[in-house]
């Protein structure tokens, strides 16, 4: 019989992660791919982009209305419940044999806990990461004690996990599947990414990705720091929509604002992962605090401003000037990084979180996982046998 993989996707950002695990399951004879899609794919707001899925060749199984259009912490609670109640009606009669979740959205709460009741075996992807500027740190460790299979991005991410109790053969260091992309597809030259995106990259140009810090009560306390030492550049400006969490919306309208003011630079609300990597590598400098610098970045060596508190914690390679969210500081950041100097230490810069490999490794283990009993009941690793790596959090 076909073995049933659901697997949950909640915005453009997961999905791009997602792409080649879901084109490898999908060329299968023995999987049933399930796609469930929810949160902002569904949302006008944020760029309709469950279209981009079916658009890829995907067919999707189900679409779950969740995201409040809301600004606060409690639509975020309030979006975790209305998801757990779709999901419960669609995976009660689904009834996969495994699910298949990524990383550390809020949203993840709501398919991990309908499983646990389910007893449906989950698997995880890009567990043992530290951020701890954002919940999505105790989202992601809540999701790695809840799931039974483990892929992580890098070595020391593979220990965390192991040290947080969970069996080694149920733990895989498989690297970050948006690596993959950089693999397996041709990007665009500097003149297609133009015509594509009309704009011209001959002058100084800085991609920001900036989303609301939700770990601090107001979560945009930084973004004054933040636009105070852009608006003293002469770089074009180029912005990435944020996640959808709280205080996204009025990030959003401060950015188009200030894009307005100066009379320069573009809001992307959505770029597809082709065009959002190939402007990683034309690009002058990235600014921001959004995992993408720390995970993508390196693989073009370019320069990461990373700001503020909220990927505090986690594995960075040498591109990462990390800076507080001070406008000074900010400015101070990616001076450094124009520097000559600067950019010739990044040549041959190797990426801690894989070489874009990852969707064969992930689809591998999960063609070859012993029935749903075995994967239910977990033992916990004996401390004697637990990796004692020491991590690096700078």
């Amino acid at each position: 019989m076909k073995r049933k993989i659901a697997v949950v996707t909640s915005s453009r950002a997961d999905y791009s992660h997602l792409y080649w695990p879901l084109k490898e399951l999908s060329t299968k004879d023995d999987i049933d791919l399930r796609i469930v899609a929810l949160g902002s794919h569904l949302s006008p707001e944020f760029g309709n982009t469950a279209g981009e899925i079916e658009r890829d060749g995907f067919k999707i199984a189900s679409k779950i209305e969740c995201l409040l259009s809301s600004d606060t912490d409690l639509g975020m609670a309030k979006t975790i419940g209305l998801a757990t109640l779709g999901l419960a009606d669609l995976f009660a009669e689904m009834r996969p044999d495994i699910l298949l979740l990524i990383a550390d959205r809020y949203e993840m709460l709501a398919p991990a806990s309908v499983a646990l009741a389910l007893r449906i075996p989950i698997a995880h992807i890009e567990g043992g990461e530290v951020s701890e500027g954002a919940i999505d740190d105790a989202v992601r460790n809540a999701l790695t004690k809840m799931s039974h299979i483990h892929f992580t991005s890098t070595y020391a991410a593979r220990d965390r996990v192991i040290q947080m109790g969970e069996e080694e053969w149920r733990v895989h260091r498989a690297g970050a599947p948006s690596l993959d992309h950089i693999r397996r597809q041709m990007l665009l030259k500097r003149g297609d990414l133009e015509m594509r995106l009309d704009l011209n990259l001959g002058s100084p140009t800085l991609l920001v990705a900036y989303h609301p810090v939700t770990i601090n009560r107001d979560t945009l306390s930084e973004t004054d720091a933040l636009f105070d030492a852009l608006d003293s550049l002469s770089h074009q400006i180029l912005f990435c929509f944020p996640n959808a969490d709280a205080g996204s919306r009025a990030l959003i309208r401060r950015t188009k604002q200030f894009v307005e003011s100066k009379g320069r630079g573009n809001v992307y609300t959505n770029l597809d992962t082709l065009t959002y990597l190939s402007l990683l590598g034309q690009v002058e400098v990235f600014v921001g605090n959004s995992s993408s610098g720390i995970m993508e970045a390196a693989s073009f060596e370019l320069p990461v401003v990373n700001v503020g508190v909220r990927q505090q914690g986690r594995e960075r390679a040498a591109n990462i000037i990390d800076v507080a969210a001070d406008a000074g500081a900010i400015r101070e950041g990616i001076r450094k990084a124009t520097m000559a100097d600067f950019r010739r230490s990044l040549i041959g810069l190797k990426n801690p979180y894989g070489d874009g490999f990852a969707a064969e490794t992930i689809v591998r283990v999960l063609s070859s996982l012993p029935d749903p009993e075995r994967l239910l009941m977990k033992q916990h690793a004996h401390p004697d046998n637990v990796p004692t790596t020491t991590f690096r959090t700078h």
